[in-house]
């Protein structure tokens, strides 16, 4: 476990407390085949389930009653030929006092103590789930088809963990902080071996390798892509050619399953042509406007939103946009080069709990959801407190067939000059993207080693490469 007893009891406790009654399900994560039984992917824990019991063994689950006050383990011991195979493990009664639980329990036990509370009337609480097992076994335990079970997962759950998830701990930081320092190989490596002729595939799959030997996987399949304009462009064969440019956007877990998440973007030849800096100093001004205006009280909502306004100013300088600045946010004409948000919350997932629904936590009743291309890809957007995790990733992005799909249908024509914006169409696209902690008084960088991104920075790194 990462933390002490002490830790994980006093996290049951407050969620108990603020779930109020009823029982409490967390299921783990089982193993997941990739492509027949006995050949699976690398277990990965939930992330729910590890913050409260922080037991990593597959096949687990925990069960908290909020009226008595008390919480048990559950789990099936390994048998000798999971320990020929695989080698001995804890047993479930032993992992149950390590993490501070009253007891333990066999899966059977634990499902007869759920199908009990069912029974007496008391409210079942589970979290919304993302794996088919896990759904099917719900459906098996409470009779809820998988179709209804995001519907039905308990809402004052949801919000505890949210609430209690959301703000880091000392510890939490530490451990973000190791994820960073991965993160800072894994997108120098990248930023050295990027020149003409490697493969995009070369290059995330050096990656790869490096989130695997420093700490346990990637965060997220890496995106290494010339086509920067797509948002998701996992890496091709495709030899990396001269003049264009590399977007890199790949993160790291810790053996703890904190996370990182970086995206660079670098010219290929080692210097920006003109046009490139143009776009690219856009992005950084972007980038850093954004670590001005975060600091606790403020809404994120209004950071991405000043991103945009100084976005849409800087790119009416260069000719591709037109008309009142404020009009023109307002209208989400930006969102053609940005139809994506600032950033998003960051911790033991790299979009931090965001199988429990993004408007639980990235919104409140204060600030809403917004339904306009582009600001509607926005995960964060709440006031920002102490102890926050979030991405600050502006882009700027030439999309030929969304900017050919506005044009055709007249969107937002009066704020976009196409004929310059043609003209792009064979760019690209660029991200930068850095994890930063909300202080006291501002915020933070995590990582104690920056991953170059202002243009001469870049230059200075690519051109003291050997070789």
């Amino acid at each position: 476990m990462l933390f002490d007893k002490q830790t994980y009891v006093e996290r049951r406790n407050r969620l108990r407390q603020l779930v109020g009654s009823g029982l409490i399900v967390l299921p783990g994560n089982n193993d997941s085949p990739l492509n027949y039984p006995a050949n699976t992917y690398k277990f990965r824990q939930d992330s729910s389930f590890l913050y409260f019991f922080g037991q990593q063994r597959n096949g687990l689950a925990g069960v908290l009653d909020a009226d008595s006050g008390e919480d048990w383990l559950a789990g099936d011991e390994i048998d000798i030929d999971d320990i020929v195979w695989f080698g001995s493990v804890h047993s479930v009664k032993a992992m149950a006092e390590e993490c501070g639980a009253a007891c333990s329990l066999s899966m059977g036990q634990m499902e007869e103590k759920v199908r009990q509370a069912v029974a007496q009337g008391r409210k079942v609480h589970f979290l919304p789930p993302y794996r088919h097992d896990t759904q099917i076994w719900l459906m098996d335990l409470l009779g809820i088809h998988p179709s209804k079970q995001r519907e039905a997962a308990s809402v004052p759950l949801i919000k505890a963990v949210v609430q209690l998830r959301s703000v880091k701990s000392a510890g939490e930081i530490e451990e973000l902080e190791r994820a960073a320092r991965i993160g800072y190989e894994m997108h120098t490596t990248a930023m050295r071996l990027c020149r003409p002729g490697v493969t995009e595939q070369y290059i995330g799959g050096m990656l790869d390798g490096i989130a695997s030997a420093y700490g346990c996987i990637t965060s997220f399949q890496s995106i290494v892509s010339m086509h920067g304009e797509i948002l998701h462009g996992y890496p091709s064969p495709r030899p990396l050619e001269a003049g264009r440019l590399l977007l890199c956007d790949a993160g790291a877990e810790t053996n703890h399953n904190y996370c990182s998440d970086h995206t660079r973007t670098t010219p290929i030849s080692g210097k920006f042509t003109q046009k490139q800096k143009e776009i690219y100093q856009i992005v950084v001004d972007c980038h850093d406007l954004a670590l001005t205006h975060a600091k606790p009280g403020v809404r994120w909502w209004d950071v991405h939103m000043a991103v945009c306004t100084l976005m849409t100013e800087r790119l009416k300088e260069l000719g591709l946009m037109k008309g009142d600045t404020q009009e023109a946010v307002q209208a989400g004409a930006h969102a053609l080069f940005l139809p994506h948000g600032l950033g998003h919350m960051m911790g033991m997932d790299v979009h931090d709990m965001e199988g429990l629904g993004q408007t639980y936590v990235g919104y409140d009743n204060e600030t809403r959801p917004s339904s306009q291309f582009g600001t509607a890809s926005l995960r964060f957007a709440r006031r920002l407190e102490e102890g926050h995790v979030v991405t600050d990733e502006p882009g700027i992005y030439f999309i030929p067939d969304l900017i050919d799909l506005w044009r055709r249908e007249g969107t937002n024509a009066q704020f976009l000059n196409f004929d310059a914006i043609e003209h792009y169409k064979d760019f690209g696209g660029i991200r930068i993207e850095d994890d930063v902690l909300v202080t006291k008084d501002g915020c933070r960088f995590l990582g104690k080693e920056r991953i170059p991104y202002h243009i001469a920075d870049v230059e200075a790194f690519l051109a003291a490469r050997e070789g």
